[in-house]
């Protein structure tokens, strides 16, 4: 498979669409995205929105957070999916790689990541790449119901 990794900067029709058909295979709660919520995200300055494409579409997407806090640069990796007719071809991990690229440019300390335990693909191809478990409670402030 032919796949080029590219940073968005633009919320073209063509990552509105991409993102109406992944988001539903990584959440079945996530609202779907217009074009005034994807350029928002695209925009923000503490994104960097990567995807993973053929020549024909979009099959993946990635979204890089990074943040200056007093301890030191903080990037996080959000919102990791491969289209399914896409998966086990190596898109995930050149995505994960391209964010590891640039999180060290941008001189963060750590990259942090989540994935549920019963994503053992997903959780073997971060391991491979070098993440480590860490020992850590989440807790989590329901804003909404």
């Amino acid at each position: 498979m032919d796949i080029r990794v590219d940073i968005i900067r633009e919320a073209g029709q063509e990552l509105v669409d991409a993102f109406g058909r992944l988001l539903p295979q990584l959440s079945s709660t996530a609202k779907p995205l217009d074009h005034e919520a994807v350029q928002r995200m695209v925009s923000c300055d503490a994104n960097t929105v990567i995807v993973a494409r053929t020549p024909e579409t979009i099959v993946g997407t990635l979204t890089l957070v990074m943040l200056p806090l007093p301890s030191g640069v903080r990037a996080r990796i959000e919102d990791v999916v491969v289209d399914s007719a896409a998966r086990g071809q190596g898109v995930a991990g050149l995505l994960t790689q391209e964010a590891l690229r640039i999180a060290r440019e941008a001189g963060a300390r750590t990259v942090d990541l989540t994935s549920r335990p019963d994503r053992a693909a997903a959780n073997r191809l971060y391991e491979r790449l070098g993440f480590r478990t860490r020992q850590s409670t989440v807790h989590r402030f329901p804003l909404e119901e």
